[in-house]
């Protein structure tokens, strides 16, 4: 794409004739005299832009010789048979050309010439993967991608809610980025002298039904501010929509889903990026646990244990539910509600913060009867790896959903950073987005296919993955449980489920790694097989593979 002074002349086939149409910009191209002050060449990997300063005439027919060349190579043979085009009538950019041209831009401005990706195979568009977000020193995402971040912030009254959007604000504006605080839409229309215990349940029903609505339309203000926002942002909503089925039951809430045409997956997945759960102070730091500090809170004790467990089990599901319980002081549990959107969002911390909660994997040896589990949502998980720009760098496409509506998203796995365990990029996709991305299936990897089982017990979120065909063999009858927590031993071990017959923990164990179980080769072979440091380390000191006993076993 070329932009002159006065327009802008794009390589964009939407015409009929998309080569007519070309050769008339190439001419274009070679005829006009202005002076250029900018130009972008694109790449299937990056976008590479260069801004040209006023040049002398000398310079100006330098360019213009340059721009010239490489709209020669653009019309050749080789290069036109890489135009992608899209389907439906959609408006493709021209996203390759011939490497000289990329050179010849590429040495014009100091830099070394671009490699290109060689064209797939496959005739179907390849479109330019996720951009990278690297990581500045203080943690800051790099300005090159504008991010906003939405979570969740939800749990039992007196939990550290307020105090949690407090820290989380303060925290990251100061690195730089712009935050928003999504107020509670309940507390605002209770304030205005609602009293929930006095409405009948015809008036309790439809004042439920209204309040969603009205979440729905003040969160939709703060979403279209934070895509204007010229910063990364981050928008903290105090409770969200699944809050609400908390407070009604299960048969008149999916009426009232039914009725609004509402759907668990766009409601609970798609809408917010992440769920922080903050338990109450009811449940494990009862001497804690006040109602004198907020207008509208009035629940004992009990009640507000309830009310904890409810909220928590409404957002069972979410593909990034965390929980932050009351095992620690509070301090500590405001830093580790930091440190987990800090690690989703893919901010290196560096020691700014303790690490505390780390990810956890076990052996399943056998699956009960579906009776024996707690409250659980079932879901069908589709992973694809995809072609990655270095040996330690890993991407991956995932599919999750119920009743066939799904959440798509990008992940992209990176080396250690200042000793941080590990960096992992998560970017929430269209479904357009990842049917483009598909392009860039790595052929050495199978098609990985689950159905993932989340549930809550003891204050703990896990996720039960059991693999299903097809599939390479070793992934044949194979059940890895997961978790992220901060506790060890006993205290690990009595939060852990007892229905669930668990072989040993498999942390860091290659062997269960996702990206070595999905290679086509042969791991004896191949020299794709990823070793971790965690397993390397726990290895040498005699550690890797100690079994968790439970149950006698």
């Amino acid at each position: 794409m070329v932009y002159h002074k006065s327009r802008v002349v794009a390589f964009r086939f939407c015409s009929p004739r998309p080569f007519i149409t070309l050769k008339r910009h190439v001419h274009l191209l070679r005829l006009r005299r202005r002076r250029v002050s900018t130009y972008i060449y694109q790449t299937p990997t990056e976008s590479l832009t260069t801004a040209v300063a006023p040049a002398t005439p000398r310079v100006d027919r330098d360019l213009r010789d340059e721009m010239a060349t490489a709209a020669d190579q653009l019309m050749s043979p080789a290069a036109l048979a890489t135009i992608a085009t899209v389907s439906n009538g959609q408006q493709s950019l021209l996203a390759t050309t011939a490497p000289s041209a990329a050179a010849a831009m590429a040495v014009r401005n100091g830099q070394e010439p671009q490699e290109l990706v060689e064209s797939q195979k496959s005739t179907s568009p390849k479109p330019s993967p996720m951009p990278s977000l690297k990581l500045n020193k203080m943690g800051s995402v790099s300005s090159k991608e504008k991010r906003v971040y939405k979570i969740v912030l939800t749990g039992g009254p007196c939990g550290g809610k307020t105090t949690g959007q407090s820290r989380l604000c303060t925290f990251f504006e100061n690195l730089g980025w712009k935050v928003f605080r999504v107020p509670e839409t309940a507390t605002v229309l209770l304030s205005g002298g609602v009293k929930f215990s006095d409405l009948t349940e015809k008036e309790a029903y439809k004042f439920q039904e209204n309040l969603i609505r009205t979440m729905v339309q003040i969160e939709n203000t703060y979403f279209e501010l934070g895509n204007s926002s010229t910063r990364n942002c981050l928008i903290i909503c105090d409770r969200g929509v699944m809050d609400a089925s908390a407070y009604i039951s299960k048969d008149k809430w999916e009426k009232m889903m039914a009725g609004n045409k509402w759907n668990p997956v766009e409601m609970r997945d798609n809408r917010y990026n992440q769920i922080l759960h903050l338990v109450s102070a009811a449940n494990g730091a009862e001497d804690f646990y006040s109602t004198e500090d907020h207008a509208c809170r009035s629940e004992g004790v009990d009640l507000a244990r309830e009310l904890d467990y409810k909220s928590a089990a409404a957002w069972v599901g979410h593909p990034y539910f965390d929980v932050i319980d009351n095992s620690t002081n509070f301090e500590a549990k405001m830093n580790r509600l930091i440190e987990s959107v800090c690690q989703k969002v893919g901010i290196d911390i560096g020691d700014r913060l303790q690490a505390t909660s780390r990810k956890l994997k076990y052996l399943v040896a056998m699956l009960p009867p579906d009776s024996e589990f707690p409250p659980f949502q079932d879901f069908d998980v589709v992973h694809h790896y995809l072609q990655s720009g270095g040996p330690k760098v890993q991407a991956r496409l995932r599919k999750r959903g119920q009743k066939s509506h799904w959440s798509y998203i990008h992940t992209q796995r990176r080396p250690n950073v200042h000793g941080q365990a590990r960096i992992e990029v998560k970017t929430q996709l269209t479904h357009r987005d990842y049917m483009n991305l598909l392009a860039q299936r790595d052929d050495a990897h199978f098609t990985i296919y689950k159905k993932r089982r989340c549930f809550l017990i003891n204050n703990q979120y896990f996720q039960l993955d059991i693999y299903k065909e097809p599939g390479h063999p070793r992934c044949k009858g194979l059940v890895l449980l997961e978790t992220y927590s901060s506790l060890t031993g006993d205290a690990l071990k009595n939060c852990m489920p007892k229905f669930l017959n668990i072989v040993k923990e498999v942390t860091g164990d290659p062997d269960y790694s996702m990206f070595n179980l999905s290679l086509k080769e042969d791991w004896s072979t191949t020299k794709k097989f990823c070793r971790t440091a965690t397993h390397a380390k726990g290895a040498a000191n005699g550690v890797a593979n100690t079994p968790l006993v439970l149950n006698g076993q």
